[in-house]
């Protein structure tokens, strides 16, 4: 087994330029996947639940991801490969291969609570299709728990190589690092990447760098390194906006950060609705006290 680990370091977990039609902006995507990877971002994780892959047809599903390949290169693309079936979940993991990734992130099954006999099956018909997958655990929003000792049986059996965590739970990198000590852990929400980072994380998904790369990247590798007065700094500074990335509302929250630091964020599809007034309140004055900080 090669051990190449495209998923390691700042891996952004894209927003999806929309136009005000609603239709996608492959365009802007592909300049927003370069931006991204010029100002310090390893990669880009297309097709997550921040790029509304769920309201995504199969066709503009596929093209966003041969659009992030193009213009970044496979190495640095880990698509999502989420589906409510195993079979649709490889055949998305295959288009990936095809188009030239090298690894893809994998949400357990999540039409229904699923018992650990369907998790498992999950994971290895998706692996059949030869790409490393990263698993994401999110139970918030899945109701399936990926538990670290399902993790490690998971990864003893060759289905997984990572794990996005997305609990919330920060004492459970402690409990996986003793049962799969070679699974690599990637933090999954904005708002606990330090304590994920001083922790053992080897890479981070991340939402807010598609608003703040740089602010975010300089984040990240201050907390690997171990330089933590400078990571305290930043955490404290950057973490009025980080938290957005555990809320509900997270989708919204970012692109309006973008676009209030000269980005494209835009519009969102429907059943997604607008930031309530207050709530764009909120992270425009977090935004904008960022960006006065230097954050941008």
């Amino acid at each position: 087994m090669t051990d190449h680990r495209p998923w390691r370091g700042v891996l952004v977990a894209t927003a999806l330029p929309l136009n005000d039609d609603l239709s996608v902006n492959y365009d802007r995507y592909a300049e927003h996947c370069a931006w991204l990877v010029g100002n310090g971002c390893d990669g880009v994780v297309p097709n997550g639940s921040l790029g509304e892959y769920q309201v995504l047809t199969p066709e503009e599903r596929a093209r966003v991801v041969e659009t992030a390949v193009a213009a970044i290169g496979g190495r640095r693309v880990m698509p999502g490969v989420a589906a409510y079936g195993s079979a649709e979940s490889r055949r998305w993991a295959e288009q990936a291969g095809e188009a030239g990734c090298e690894a893809v992130m994998l949400l357990p099954p999540n039409a229904y609570r699923a018992d650990e006999r369907s998790v498992l099956a999950h994971y290895a018909e998706v692996a059949k299709a030869g790409l490393p997958v990263v698993a994401y655990n999110n139970p918030i929003d899945t109701k399936v728990d990926l538990v670290p000792e399902l993790l490690a049986r998971l990864h003893g059996e060759g289905h997984i190589r990572g794990v996005k965590e997305f609990s919330g739970d920060v004492r459970r990198a402690y409990r996986i690092a003793e049962l799969a000590p070679e699974l690599d852990l990637l933090i999954g929400a904005d708002d606990v990447l330090l304590e994920l980072a001083v922790a053992g994380a080897k890479g981070w998904v991340a939402g807010y760098p598609n608003a703040l790369p740089q602010a975010s990247a300089e984040l990240y590798h201050a907390a690997v390194d171990g330089e933590l007065d400078t990571a305290r700094g930043l955490y404290r500074q950057l973490h009025p906006l980080l938290r957005w990335d555990s809320r509900v509302e997270f989708v919204q929250a970012i692109k309006l950060s973008m676009d209030l630091v000269g980005r494209h964020g835009g519009p969102c599809r429907p059943p997604r609705v607008p930031l309530l007034p207050e709530q764009e309140a909120a992270v425009r004055a977090a935004t904008e006290k960022a960006v006065a900080a230097g954050s941008a």
